[in-house]
């Protein structure tokens, strides 16, 4: 692995640790149950964050770490200023449907804002990770990292990439009414973040709620090839909120177009 950061490169171990987990639950018939809001949970899910949480917490004892299954109930805030974000498997409806397109999450929040992140596919191979400033960076296959940058949208238009279930949106049509967009891509997971944060498309919008554990690695990752992250009051989105709730966001490459 190529010299980084520790603390990257550990939440870079560990991420591909739950990725192969994540593929062992993959490669067989497996189970899916419900949890309390309705949502699916496997196997891969729990066996993911196992080995993530045992592999962090070896490595950062001090660090606290909120991960989805295993986060207390709502009303709950990060127990620090600074804590692991993790989300074992991100896409679990994707999982379910073995498309290929979810993810393993793991991201560090220092301060409220998301500062490290690796967004880590596992079965379409790709993964993207960063910590700081100008440090994004994809490896596609077996092949070498490589650094990613966003982009800054062609004068024309812009390239949206967006949920397959929110195709249809009611508030993503009303969104891009008047709105020049040239294409529209669907993808799975957080994923998206990296597709935005190398450059192959413009615009993520998400106007549903989503959890902390769902955005900050990808956040991470796009700030740091130079994106932008914006709820859509237009303020950057903070971690540790009561609940750990995102009302929706605006997830923008290099420059917004409008």
């Amino acid at each position: 692995m190529m010299s980084m950061n520790p603390l990257l490169e550990i939440a870079l171990r560990a991420a591909l640790a739950g990725g192969e987990a994540v593929m062992r639950v993959y490669a067989d018939p497996f189970e899916v149950t419900q949890k309390t809001d309705k949502t699916p949970l496997t196997e891969a899910d729990l066996a993911s964050e196992r080995v993530i949480v045992e592999m962090l917490t070896a490595a950062f004892p001090d660090i606290p770490i909120v991960s989805e299954e295993t986060v207390p109930d709502a009303g709950f805030s990060s127990p620090a200023s600074r804590f692991w974000c993790v989300d074992p498997l991100d896409g679990t409806r994707e999982f379910v449907a073995r498309n290929g397109e979810f993810a393993v999450l793991i991201g560090l929040i220092e301060e409220g804002r998301p500062v490290l992140g690796v967004v880590h596919g596992p079965a379409i191979g790709v993964t993207y990770a960063a910590y700081g400033p100008g440090t994004a960076i994809r490896r596609q296959g077996t092949g070498a990292f490589e650094p990613i940058r966003a982009r800054t949208p062609r004068p024309d238009g812009v390239v949206v990439v967006h949920s397959r279930s929110h195709e249809n949106s009611r508030r993503l049509a009303e969104y891009f009414q008047d709105r020049a967009v040239i294409e529209r891509r669907q993808c799975g997971s957080a994923l998206k973040f990296g597709v935005l944060a190398a450059g192959d498309a413009d615009l993520y919008p998400r106007f549903g709620t989503t959890m902390e554990w769902d955005t900050a690695a990808g956040q991470a990752v796009l700030e740091a090839a130079g994106g932008h992250v914006l709820g859509l009051t237009g303020d950057p989105l903070g971690y540790g909120k009561p609940g750990l709730k995102n009302d929706g966001f605006i997830a923008w490459g290099a420059t917004p177009a409008w």
